[in-house]
Protein backbone atom coordinates (compact mmCIF):
# COMPACT_ATOMS: atom_id res chain seq x y z
CA UNK A 1 0.00 0.00 0.00
CA UNK A 2 1.25 3.54 -0.93
CA UNK A 3 0.26 6.62 0.24
CA UNK A 4 0.94 9.88 -1.68
CA UNK A 5 1.61 13.26 -0.02
CA UNK A 6 2.14 16.61 -1.81
CA UNK A 7 3.98 19.21 -0.12
CA UNK A 8 4.16 23.03 -1.65
CA UNK A 9 7.86 24.49 -0.59
CA UNK A 10 6.81 27.56 -2.38
CA UNK A 11 4.68 30.14 0.10
CA UNK A 12 1.61 31.52 -1.64
CA UNK A 13 1.37 34.64 -2.36
CA UNK A 14 -0.91 35.71 0.04
CA UNK A 15 1.12 35.02 3.11
CA UNK A 16 3.83 36.43 1.23
CA UNK A 17 2.25 39.94 0.57
CA UNK A 18 0.92 39.85 3.90
CA UNK A 19 4.54 39.33 5.26
CA UNK A 20 5.39 42.45 3.22
CA UNK A 21 2.57 44.41 4.70
CA UNK A 22 3.91 43.61 7.81
CA UNK A 23 7.63 44.55 7.87
CA UNK A 24 6.56 47.77 5.93
CA UNK A 25 4.15 48.39 8.96
CA UNK A 26 6.61 47.58 11.37
CA UNK A 27 9.00 49.60 10.11
CA UNK A 28 6.80 52.80 10.13
CA UNK A 29 5.65 52.20 13.71
CA UNK A 30 9.38 51.96 14.75
CA UNK A 31 10.18 55.54 12.40
CA UNK A 32 7.29 56.85 14.19
CA UNK A 33 8.55 56.05 17.59
CA UNK A 34 11.71 57.24 16.91
CA UNK A 35 11.11 60.51 15.67
CA UNK A 36 8.65 61.29 18.76
CA UNK A 37 11.61 60.28 21.00
CA UNK A 38 13.98 62.62 18.71
CA UNK A 39 11.81 65.28 18.87
CA UNK A 40 11.31 65.37 22.62
CA UNK A 41 15.30 64.97 23.26
CA UNK A 42 14.99 68.43 20.69
CA UNK A 43 12.60 70.38 23.06
CA UNK A 44 13.84 69.35 26.08
CA UNK A 45 17.31 70.15 24.87
CA UNK A 46 16.15 73.51 23.71
CA UNK A 47 14.79 74.67 27.75
CA UNK A 48 17.46 76.22 30.03
CA UNK A 49 18.53 74.37 32.75
CA UNK A 50 16.39 76.63 34.96
CA UNK A 51 13.40 74.63 32.80
CA UNK A 52 14.59 70.90 32.88
CA UNK A 53 15.15 71.92 37.08
CA UNK A 54 10.92 72.13 37.45
CA UNK A 55 10.64 68.87 35.55
CA UNK A 56 13.31 67.52 37.97
CA UNK A 57 15.93 66.37 35.08
CA UNK A 58 19.16 67.47 34.47
CA UNK A 59 20.54 68.09 31.07
CA UNK A 60 22.90 65.01 31.36
CA UNK A 61 19.37 63.06 32.04
CA UNK A 62 17.53 63.68 29.26
CA UNK A 63 17.74 60.77 27.68
CA UNK A 64 16.80 58.39 30.04
CA UNK A 65 13.75 60.51 31.13
CA UNK A 66 12.45 60.06 26.85
CA UNK A 67 13.37 56.41 27.35
CA UNK A 68 12.44 55.79 30.66
CA UNK A 69 9.38 53.69 29.81
CA UNK A 70 11.56 51.20 28.48
CA UNK A 71 13.61 50.78 31.81
CA UNK A 72 12.85 49.14 34.64
CA UNK A 73 14.17 51.02 37.66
Amino acid sequence: MATATHISSAPSFGSRFSALMNSIGTGLNNYMERRTRHDQITALNAKSDAELAKLGIRRDEIPAYVFRHLFYI
